[in-house]
């Protein structure tokens, strides 16, 4: 179906699950995506989609349109767990700054987790979300909640596929989120028109094993994912479906059969008359006291052929998560929260920020 060096990202249809005689072809074109590109588009899924509509329209517009004082209100330094609002040009990427403006967002932590004397610190990284006033945006944050629940049950639902592809129990992967007190991440970012570089983000890898990408602005390009001969291919707004990529855990515990693919976002060019938004939700729940790099699944020998034939993944200019060969999971997302976002560790975790920060606050978080 696709290759290692793709040119184009190849679309799935869900709707092929629910019949038993069509699964079995999903699975097959999904078998293939996983190994072979680590990108894909995901159509007729069961999320909403007038709420999908309001939420591009009406929502995402009148958030970044709030006042800089209630944005401030809520930023991100406010919060042990990474939440809340982030100015533009916060965060660099390969020494380059980022040009974003975000909102950070977590699920299923509506209360503070009173930690006890000798807890590792990695357990306060859950906890709740910062919202604008009701007053200011109105309804925002039920919206939200729901769309967030609704994408959190999707990816749920197409990490069990995902075993399926790997020729293993449906419920493989669930071990990696047994404990009910977690929490997922999604960001809702603008990218302005850019004078000063055409990086929104910077190369990079996800860590979590899944990312779904709402693509928010139909007219902006800007999304590239990279394949193995180097190449920047775009991933151009398509409706009414979701962008699946793959994150390092995932390649890890499935022995580098899964697909993890380096990507990038352009900011618009300076013609555009508007921002590009969207939506990344990140599958990162994973139990805080996992270790991926003791968890590595046992793949069936047809599946590790298939791998072979591909050949080597090559280590690229983006961060590569090694973090996760040899630390628990929540050690692993603190430190890389706390390097993204400094002035958040040193506030909360100050002993974090002394081990990363040895020279104090840098100007700029280091995203990847």
């Amino acid at each position: 179906m696709s290759t290692a060096n793709f040119q184009t990202i190849p679309t799935l249809d869900y709707s092929l699950t629910a019949d038993p005689d069509s699964r079995a072809q999903f699975i097959s074109q999904l078998r293939s995506v996983i190994i072979n590109v680590g990108f894909l588009y995901l159509s007729n899924t069961p999320v909403d989609r007038d709420l999908i509509s309001k939420l591009k329209h009406e929502c995402i517009p009148r958030l970044f349109g709030l006042p800089q004082e209630e944005k401030d209100r809520i930023k991100m330094a406010n919060s042990p767990h990474f939440l809340g609002y982030s100015r533009m040009g916060m965060e660099l990427t390969k020494g380059e700054v980022d040009w974003r403006e975000q909102f950070d967002f977590g699920t299923g932590c509506e209360e503070e987790r009173l930690l006890k004397n000798g807890d590792p610190q990695y357990w306060n990284v859950y906890g709740p979300s910062q919202y604008p006033n009701e007053e200011q945006l109105p309804g925002f944050k039920a919206l939200f909640e729901t769309y967030l629940a609704q994408v959190s049950t999707l990816a749920s639902d197409f990490l069990r596929l995902v075993s399926e592809a790997l020729g293993l129990p449906p419920d493989t992967l669930d071990q990696f989120y047994k404990t009910e007190n977690r929490m997922h991440l999604s960001k809702i970012v603008k990218y302005p028109v850019q004078r000063e570089s055409r990086q929104g983000v910077g190369a990079h890898y996800d860590g979590a094993m899944l990312t779904f990408l709402l693509q928010a602005s139909e007219e902006h390009r800007g999304l590239q994912a990279q394949n193995l001969r180097g190449e920047w291919i775009d991933v151009p707004p398509k409706p009414d479906t979701f962008v699946i990529n793959f994150g390092r855990s995932l390649e890890f515990v499935t022995q580098g059969v899964v697909r993890a693919t380096s990507h990038r976002v352009l900011a618009p060019p300076l013609d555009s008359q508007t921002p590009r938004y969207s939506v990344p939700f990140f599958y990162s729940g994973m139990d805080l006291e996992v270790r991926v790099d003791e968890s590595v699944l046992k793949i069936p020998p047809e599946i590790l052929k298939l791998r072979d034939q591909r050949g080597v993944l090559p280590e690229t200019e983006s961060i590569n998560y090694s973090e996760y060969a040899h630390d628990v999971a929540g050690k692993v997302y603190l430190v890389g929260r706390a390097k993204s976002h400094p002035d958040v560790a040193e506030r909360h975790y100050p002993d974090v920020f002394k081990q990363l920060f040895p020279n104090g606050m840098p100007l700029h978080g280091i995203a990847y």
